[in-house]
């Protein structure tokens, strides 16, 4: 059964599938299926681009999604803490969300240089190293363009690749342990995400501020909330594009 909703709510802003389309990102082809193919429903993000697009609710254009005001609850609950800003957290905080790790323990940066100095961190990288959970530490590239912004942005210019070098000597007794890995990535972080299966920490960035002024979240994933996973997300997407380095000093990278 094709999704009258979302064509007459097409119709009624007076836009074309093209139109649509173009606003989205997306072909007219793959508007046309959404209506016409109940089976092929967009991605949630594209499902609230469009809802917003079309000034109507995401579970008008698809019932069986949820309301903005159950998204939100859900959001809410995910929020365990919020500080305002990262100086203020407590230093037991990290060692311990790490603490709980089994499956997923990743750390996303650009230097991260406050943790590499944190003995009850290293010791709980060692310690989940042998217990053999999956560790990921994402650097950013101390030659990318990117931390060359970041660090403009914080006024402090080339400093910000000094400290990413400093902080992989830091980790250099972290190197080659058994499901350890290094990758250095050349993206635009907005977040240091710092993660340990379904409890997180997220360190914003703003504009002019160092990071240690910038607030954090502490989040918990929970049924039914996205928040947590929109960060999730993200981490992967950077993993996924970043190159491993086999040691402190071999930032010419090996294949991911």
């Amino acid at each position: 059964m094709a999704n009258e909703r979302l064509r007459g709510a097409i119709i009624e802003r007076g836009m074309t599938l093209d139109e649509v389309a173009e606003r989205l990102g997306v072909s007219a082809k793959t508007v046309e299926r959404w209506i016409n193919d109940p089976k092929r429903q967009p991605y949630r993000r594209f499902k609230y681009a469009t809802a917003s697009l079309l000034q109507r609710e995401v579970s008008y254009l698809w019932p069986e999604e949820r309301t903005s005001a159950e998204v939100t609850e859900a959001g809410n609950a995910e929020l365990v803490q919020l500080y305002p800003h990262r100086s203020v957290v407590p230093n037991r905080l990290w060692p311990q969300l790490y603490a709980g790790a089994r499956r997923h323990f990743d750390v996303l940066v650009y230097s991260g240089f406050w943790l590499t100095e944190d003995a009850a961190f290293h010791q709980v990288v060692k310690e989940k190293s042998a217990d053999g959970v999956p560790i990921r530490f994402m650097l950013g590239d101390p030659d990318s363009a990117a931390v060359a912004v970041r660090g403009a942005d914080e006024g402090i210019g080339g400093a910000m690749a000094s400290k990413i070098r400093n902080a992989l000597v830091n980790y250099a007794p972290l190197f080659g342990l058994p499901k350890v890995e290094f990758r250095l990535h050349s993206t635009t972080l907005y977040n240091s995400i710092y993660r340990a299966d379904d409890a997180m920490l997220t360190n914003g960035h703003l504009y002019g501020v160092g990071a240690y002024m910038a607030p954090v979240l502490h989040l918990q994933r929970v049924p039914g909330g996205e928040l947590f996973d929109a960060y999730t997300e993200s981490v992967e997407r950077v993993w996924e594009s970043a190159r491993r380095v086999s040691s402190p000093t071999d930032l010419g990278g090996t294949d991911a």
